[in-house]
């Protein structure tokens, strides 16, 4: 696995260094995309309440204690564990504040970073996932949204009882969200009969979620992991042996360093058409120093056919490009009135059959909500993308056209969002709104990641940026001024949020469209002109070469003939090392020494 993480990331350095002196604005982007997408990988754990998750996550640090075991504590928060040189908590509050804590334990926390020492996380890094509220459609949801943007899934189970309904419901969903996972079976200190339960679980799998059958379990022990941490120095080993820990401590960094490659593969890949436009151009140029009259017409042809479709076409793809982002906007606008009325029609009837405890712990339950209907949007608005992109772009070029400029296309759809039409806010913006105290984290500052479009065969990269959705601060201010124990006031004030939330991201949806607009019209128009350049380069490079002798002709040859030789010979390295890459598989690797690892 090292020599070819090593041969892919020497593959994408000689292609920046090459294209640093061929092109530099493509290794600008190429650049801007490696920082992007070569992030340290992620593992992301998920799991229903009392399962076990937070004592398997210290079992794997070898800190007992770190992650609170109390469901009742920190498990309403996102625990985020990042590699540092000492121990410390960074707890974010709603509506974006920040402050330092000692102990994770932190009962307003939305997101709590945790830097720690620990050895496994010089490999990775760990997000845990909310456990209150176990699995239920809200919180599935932003697991979920979680999971689409990590490295790979850590499912845990416990070996009590065969894996649940709503569990295999959420392994159901994860199945088209996630490539890699592996599930951890814990207790089996506590559950004899671990190995049965196991067995009903891979059948389960095979019925609800078969993409994940074959993914290896592995049954372990955090109790004894902990005592062999803490045990006398002659059992500790012993322990640690049977808490089955450190095999899942080894497939996770497998796992974790499989996919490094893998994003050094999709980052090499993306280069792979930079490199290609410039083999052929450097072609073109051999080419022409042959001053050959008929590749002089065709040349000329092509020119004068591009520069007519785009006087007579040009205003019909923007006709297009309009109907597809209207339609795209008017379905996400009536999916997101019927997810806000779904929240509401729950919620209220909720508030009615609410004890005093339930109703003050309201607040929470509309956070939860807000946040799913925010994962949700931002996943459709990916698709959309995706789909206006696919339609729209295959039109205007055809299909050779389109997979020689799609590096070029990306780079300019990503700069355009990244600059894109005047918003009149500041991008990663926070609105809070008053009378219910929302916040909505949206901008183009909000990037979450890059989202690989397929069209024609190849992979358009487009910046999504997530909408983060819930309470700020002010929001549980005012429901304790307002609501009290009344559950009439409770209605008023679950209708006044869900009214703004609604408000500010209908706002937010509009918007979104109008910059993918923008982007697309601009990218069209780029790639038409960059186009006709490369074409009159083409033709004055043939002129040139007719106005020669022999000798210059034979000089101008062996300069493109030179730079055509290099150009190949980066392709040719890049192919052998993404030719390597195919051989990665998105499935972890099972122990050989028996079935279960």
């Amino acid at each position: 696995m090292t020599d070819l993480t090593v041969q892919l990331d020497t593959a994408v350095r000689d292609t920046l260094s090459y294209l640093r002196t061929a092109d530099p604005d493509a290794a600008a982007d190429l650049a801007e995309l490696r920082r992007d997408h070569v992030v340290r990988p992620g593992i992301v754990i998920v799991g229903e309440t009392k399962r076990g998750k937070s004592s398997l996550i210290n079992a794997l640090l070898g800190v007992p204690g770190l992650s609170p075991v109390d469901v009742t504590v920190a498990t309403t928060a996102y625990l985020q564990f990042q590699p540092g040189d000492e121990f410390t908590a960074t707890a974010w509050l709603p509506g974006g504040d920040t402050v330092q804590i000692d102990d994770l334990r932190h009962p307003r926390a939305r997101r709590i970073e945790v830097t720690h020492p620990a050895p496994l996380l010089r490999y990775l890094s760990l997000l845990d996932t909310p456990g209150a509220g176990g699995l239920d459609p809200a919180h599935a949801a932003i697991a979920l949204d979680a999971v689409r943007r990590a490295t790979a899934l850590l499912f845990v189970a416990d070996a009590s009882a065969p894996l649940s309904q709503p569990e295999l419901d959420f392994l159901a969903a994860a199945t088209e969200r996630v490539d890699a996972v592996v599930f951890a079976l814990t207790k089996i200190d506590a559950f004899p009969q671990w190995r049965t339960i196991a067995e009903d679980n891979r059948a389960l799998l095979q019925a609800h979620a078969p993409r994940f059958a074959a993914a290896p379990w592995f049954p372990v022990s955090a109790r004894l992991a902990e005592l062999a941490l803490s045990g006398p120095d002659g059992a500790r080993d012993a322990l640690a042996e049977e808490s089955r820990i450190a095999g899942l401590q080894h497939a996770l960094v497998e796992l974790a360093g499989r996919g490094h490659q893998l994003r050094l593969a999709n980052v090499l890949r993306a280069a792979r058409g930079d490199l290609a436009r410039l083999r052929d151009a450097a072609e073109a140029r051999v080419q022409a120093s042959a001053a050959d009259p008929q590749k002089q017409a065709e040349a000329r042809a092509e020119r004068a056919a591009l520069a007519g479709r785009k006087r007579t076409e040009s205003r019909q793809w923007t006709l297009r490009l309009g109907t597809e982002i209207q339609r795209a906007r008017v379905e996400t606008v009536g999916y997101l009135r019927t997810r806000i009325g779904d929240v509401q029609h729950q919620l209220a009837a909720r508030i009615d059959k609410a004890s005093t405890d339930e109703l003050a712990a309201l607040p929470d339950d509309v956070d939860t909500h807000l946040q799913a209907v925010a994962a949700d949007l931002s996943q459709r608005l990916e698709t959309a993308y995706h789909d206006i992109a696919q339609r729209v772009l295959a039109e205007a070029f055809d299909p050779e056209r389109l997979a020689a400029t799609l590096t070029r296309l990306s780079a300019t759809i990503r700069h355009a969002l990244a600059a894109g039409p005047p918003r009149g806010t500041s991008d990663n913006m926070l609105i809070a709104l008053s009378a219910g105290g929302i916040a909505l984290v949206a901008g183009r500052g909000a990037t979450l990641g890059m989202s690989a479009l397929g069209i024609a065969g190849a992979g358009l990269l487009i910046p999504v940026a997530g909408v983060a959705l819930g309470l700020a601060a002010g929001g549980y201010v005012l429901y304790r001024r307002r609501v009290h124990n009344d559950r009439r006031q409770a209605q008023s004030w679950l209708r006044d949020v869900l009214a703004e939330a609604r408000a500010a991201l209908t706002d937010e949806i509009s918007t979104r469209f109008t910059d993918l607009q923008y982007a697309l019209s601009v990218a069209l128009d780029d790639a038409i002109e960059r186009r006709l350049r490369e074409l009159d380069a083409h033709i004055a490079e043939i002129d040139a070469a007719a106005a020669e002798d022999a000798a210059g002709r034979a000089k101008r040859r062996a300069a493109a003939q030179q730079e055509y030789d290099a150009a190949v010979t980066r392709l040719r390295q890049a192919d052998e090392a993404l030719l390597r890459a195919r051989a990665l598989t998105p499935t972890p690797i099972e122990d050989d020494r028996e079935r279960y690892a």
